[in-house]
Order: structure tokens, then sequence, then C-alpha cells
């Protein structure tokens, strides 16, 4: 801020000499007096450090924004955002000064070839710059254009999010069948009947006592008619012996 103020202490000499005249020519100042007398001075300050701070270059903006001191890094970081759409200077208005909050604002008005600007400064209430904002004031068709865009905008997502929505609410209509498929489904698991195993396997003994009855059935057949049995089995009669008892 220093570096600043030193380039502006041209402008500011004669205030400062003007302060201390009068404080010299008073043991007592009013308060009315002391609030017009900063005024002045800060309505000075302002408008030296505006014209201090519109030429600069940008290797003078970087050595500033270096400096360390918080005044002139802000003051620095507000012009650099809004310099490049004002375009070329032609003149300063008159200054405004208001009080307010213990502070003072001073509002330097500048006109550029693009667009109008508002130097707008704080100061404390003993004259000490806090902040400057650069406030672009953008013609009337550029700030028609601007509302039209974010309109548009806010519009494209309102239906964007409409759309979505509908998406969403068409899809619900799928759940029910959904859910019904899958109950029939758990329905048509829990019914199936569960399948009864293959009874097992006559073991071999069976068969075998099987074919020797069926061998034996055989030979019986063939020695009532008088033939031999292709079994090799031979069937005789028996005959029941009546003993006598002794």
């Amino acid at each position: 801020m220093k570096g600043i103020l030193k380039k502006a202490s041209a402008v500011c000499a004669v205030v400062a000499c003007s302060v201390s005249l009068t404080a010299a020519g008073s043991t007592m100042v009013l308060a009315a007096e002391a609030d017009e007398t900063i005024q002045a001075q800060v309505v000075t300050i302002a408008e030296g450090l505006t014209t201090t701070i519109i030429p600069l270059t940008d290797a003078e903006i970087e050595n500033y924004l270096n400096s360390g001191d918080e005044f002139t890094i802000q003051a620095m970081e507000s012009w650099t955002g809004s310099k490049e759409e004002l375009g070329e200077f032609e003149e300063l208005g008159t200054a405004e000064v208001k009080f307010a909050d213990n502070q003072y604002t001073v509002v330097v008005p500048a006109e550029f070839d693009e667009a109008d600007a508002e130097f707008e400064y704080v100061f404390d209430n003993k004259g000490t710059p806090e902040t400057l904002a650069v406030n672009v004031q953008y013609p009337l068709s550029v700030s028609l254009t601007r509302a039209g865009l974010n309109t548009l905008m806010g519009m494209g997502v309102v239906f964007a999010v409409l759309i979505f929505l509908s998406f969403v609410i068409y899809l619900l209509k799928f759940i029910p069948g959904l859910l019904e498929g899958k109950k029939e489904e758990d329905e048509t698991e829990e019914n199936t009947p569960v399948p009864v195993p293959a009874p097992a396997a006559p073991a071999v003994q069976a068969v075998s006592a099987d074919q020797e009855l069926v061998a034996v059935i055989t030979a019986a057949i063939a020695a009532a008619e008088g033939k031999t049995s292709t079994d090799g089995y031979v069937v005789r009669s028996i005959r029941k012996i009546n003993r006598k008892k002794r």
C-alpha cells in the first residue's frame, strides 16, 4: 500500500497541508469540522489511488501482488478481475462519500470506452484505506443479454429435472410386475414335488434263488411228462411206507 500511496502522494499533499493548518489554528476541533475534513481527505486519496491504479502495467501489478500489504493485494486482485472488460480509460467522474458504521465509503466513477466502472473504497475513521471493489457498470443491452442467458439456463435445468423425474415415474410402473413375477417364481419352487429316489436293485442272492426255484418247477413238470429236465435236476416220486407197529 505504501508504494501506491507514494504515487498518489502528490495529489494528497495539498489536502494534508490543509488539515495541518486547520488543526494548528484551533485548539479544539468540532466533530462536524473533523468529519468534513476527513471526508475531503478520503475523497482526494480515493481519486489519487484510482488514477494511480488504472494505468498500471501487468508487471507493476505483479510486483504489488507480491508486496505483502493486505490492502494493496486486495486492490490489485479487484482491478485485475475487472480491467479486461472495461477497455481504454477516458475520464473520472465526481466522487461521492458517505459515513456509516464508523467507516467512510468513497465511490469514484470512471468512464471507459467499453463499459463504465465504480471504484468503491472503504476507509476507517482515521482515513486509512481498507478495501477496494471495482464494480463494472454494464450497458443495458449487456445486462439484458446476461439476464436472458441466466433465464434460459434456469429453464433448461428445470426442464432437465422434469424429464428425469418423468423417466423415473415411467419406470415405476414396471416394479409391480417384477415383484409379482418374483413371487410366482418363489411359489413354483415351493410347490415343486421332491423327487422320490428309485428303489434299490434286488440283491444277487435273491436273483439266484428265483432261478433255482424256476429250475425245480421246470424239472417237476418234465418228470410228470416223463422227460428229463434240461437243467440236470431229477425228480423222483416219494412213496410213504406203512410200517407195522410192534
